[in-house]
């Protein structure tokens, strides 16, 4: 696992600026650092050490030295395509998966990323072609930004890194803004600065320099999304959850080869038991588990992961969350680089933090709900054809229910949420279903200046056209897959553990599982309200009959009721009417009401004031600020 950056330039390279970026990235790859420069090109990297230790220092090349490669990421099947690559005539200098790639892009060209099985951003230098390669991984595990300015690109790990270039502009880009905040992320190919935009995944972008002339172009290389109903597996539940289970194993083995003691995140939920089942299966020695937990009971899933913890004998540790976000927000503003409102990211890093004291790599659950169906949405989606046309009527009796705070995921979240988008089309329920604030919000809530961007829901439209063919709720899956999967879950995660220089592994996003889940029926994931249908069935024999039906809670935080204790003066200090007007955004007049509605417990509106704290804290920090690192 590393950070890695780079410059390509008809203008040439300024080695400083170079190694300014790298420096941003230390926290990615802590044990080593290296740089190639060429006359028109600079790679660099930052190295956590995982797999050959003492030869895997970064940038590679082949054996002539006229091909170099960075890489952030694991490839898996690294062994198998350097046996097959040594078949070939090629000559290897180290052990490490890095060095495959540089001559499996000799065998195939810009088309290698095709063959990896791993999560991965590259960059290789082709110095005879005069032409950069960078490849995203096809489910956008690993984060790739890129800045194309005349005849210049420049491209990094994280945004922060791009910074550090002199004339990076910092001008907000509206789009990216509107995005922040219908969902408290920004999907690629945004980012919030105008300037600067995501390598989409599954991606291959090539600059070429050709007749004194530079081009760019994107390819996309791999788009996993389910397959049409005609093409559904047909075999019976059990036969596919033995294949399921079987494949999960497969890749959790995989997923394990390290140099290094590899743990497990452990959550109590299904995902994360069934991860530490398999390690334990799998390991030769004795796994590694780590656990938050909250003194708010309702938001505590510490029973459920000792439970899972002492069947498989693990070596167990835990660490209680205590209402410090005032402290930890500033702390998220600065290791999310654009501003992410996740609130869930607290947690994350705080495990990450507390798994980092132990090991070095962690193995961690994303992708099973998107793949097998395990959100409340889904259900939601599943009764609306039947029940949504009585949702209008229901509405203003729904409605006035009283609201709380007190349980994740409460019941009356869940009914006025249903009833306020039931009755629409499958695309623009799931957008006001996970919409932050509605069209309606943010049209009340930004400044004049700021009026007038695309909507979001257009791109979401975009994207679920394509799965036309799929039956509407894997379509809908495969939009959380494509969209919300790469953009919020596994941001969360990538930044939230390289903050500590943990290397966070996700086994149910290998082609060995997400293969069949695409192919899988609905009605095998979700059939009215149960969630997981197959998983659970799959992991029967290996996980507890009360994990395996526990109530989902999420990995979430009471950030409803920290923001009526603890944490409310710092809300009302950061969202104040002179700093909202310092910045220009947002009308101060409903973002008052707002803190003053949730305070008084007449709504709760816990995640939009998040959202608020989380972007002014982070343009403070990255923009009057003009912070880099």
């Amino acid at each position: 696992m590393c950070g890695i950056c780079g410059i390509v330039s008809r203008d040439g390279i300024d080695g400083n600026v170079l190694e300014a970026m790298n420096e941003t990235l230390v926290h990615r790859g802590p044990d080593s650092g290296g740089v190639f420069l060429d006359t028109i090109t600079g790679l660099a990297a930052r190295r956590l050490a995982i797999i050959d230790l003492e030869g895997g220092d970064q940038p590679i090349a082949n054996e002539d030295g006229t091909i170099h490669v960075v890489q952030n990421g694991e490839i898996y099947n690294y062994r198998e395509l350097r046996k097959e690559l040594e078949k070939r005539g090629h000559r290897f200098s180290t052990h490490s998966d890095t060095e495959v790639l540089v001559h499996l892009y000799e065998d195939r060209g810009p088309h290698f990323a095709e063959a990896l099985r791993g999560m991965f951003a590259i960059a290789i230098w082709d110095a005879p072609k005069r032409s950069l390669v960078l490849a995203r991984d096809r489910y956008g595990i690993k984060p790739l930004y890129y800045r194309s300015t005349d005849d210049t690109l420049s491209f990094a790990s994280e945004l922060k890194a791009l910074l550090r270039q002199p004339g990076v502009s910092r001008e907000i880009d509206p789009e990216g803004l509107e995005a922040y905040l219908a969902f408290s992320c920004i999907p690629a190919p945004l980012t919030i600065f105008r300037e600067i935009r995501k390598l989409p995944a599954g991606n291959v972008l090539v600059w070429r320099e050709d007749e004194g002339k530079s081009s760019l172009s994107i390819e996309g290389f791999a788009q996993p999304r389910a397959v049409a109903e005609s093409d559904e597996r047909s075999e019976s539940e059990e036969e596919l959850a033995e294949e399921l289970r079987e494949r999960l194993r497969d890749s959790v083995r995989a997923h394990l080869i390290a140099d290094v003691p590899v743990g497990v995140l452990l959550s109590g939920g299904i995902d994360s038991s069934a991860l530490t089942a398999f390690a334990a299966l799998e390991s030769s020695e004795r796994v590694r588990t780590f656990s938050i937990g909250f003194e708010e009971r309702a938001f505590d899933e510490r029973d459920r992961a000792r439970e899972v913890a002492k069947q498989y004998d693990t070596d167990h540790h835990e660490l209680v969350v205590r209402p410090n976000a005032v402290e930890l927000l500033p702390r998220i503003a600065e290791v999310f680089d654009e501003p992410f409102a996740d609130s869930s990211a607290v947690p994350t890093y705080l495990v990450s933090k507390l798994a980092r004291e132990h090991v070095k790599v962690a193995l961690s659950g994303e992708g099973g709900d998107e793949l097998f169906g395990g959100y409340y949405n889904y259900v939601g989606h599943r009764l609306a054809p039947t029940f949504g046309r009585f949702a209008p009527a229901l509405r203003p009796l729904v409605e006035r229910l009283p609201t709380s705070t007190k349980k994740a995921s409460s019941l009356d979240y869940k009914a006025k949420h249903f009833v306020r988008a039931a009755s629409l089309s499958a695309v623009e329920r799931h957008y006001l279903w996970k919409s932050i604030f509605s069209p309606e919000a943010r049209a009340d809530l930004l400044t004049e200046d700021w009026l007038g961007a695309v909507d979001p829901i257009e791109r979401l439209a975009a994207t679920y056209s394509e799965s036309e063919g799929s039956e509407e709720l894997a379509r809908i899956m495969d939009l959380d897959l494509r969209v919300f999967l790469v953009e919020d879950m596994l941001v969360k995660t990538d930044r939230a553990s390289m903050a500590e220089s943990l290397e966070t592994r996700v086994p149910f996003l290998d082609p060995a599982v997400t293969e069949l889940a695409l192919a899988l029926p609905a009605r095998h994931k979700v059939r009215w309200f149960g969630k997981k249908r197959l998983l659970r069935k799959a992991l029967a024999p290996l996980v507890s009959s009360q994990i395996l039906n526990g109530r989902k809670q999420g990995f979430s935080i009471p950030v409803g009721a920290w923001l009526r204790n603890e944490l409310e003066p710092m809300a009302r200090s950061i969202l104040s009417p002179d700093a909202l007007r310092r910045q220009g955004f947002f009308r101060p007049e409903p973002v008052g009401a707002m803190l003053d509605a949730h305070v008084a417990g007449k709504q709760d509106l816990s995640r939009q004031l998040w959202n608020l704290l989380v972007f002014s804290l982070w343009h403070d920090r990255y923009v009057n600020g003009s912070a880099s690192a």
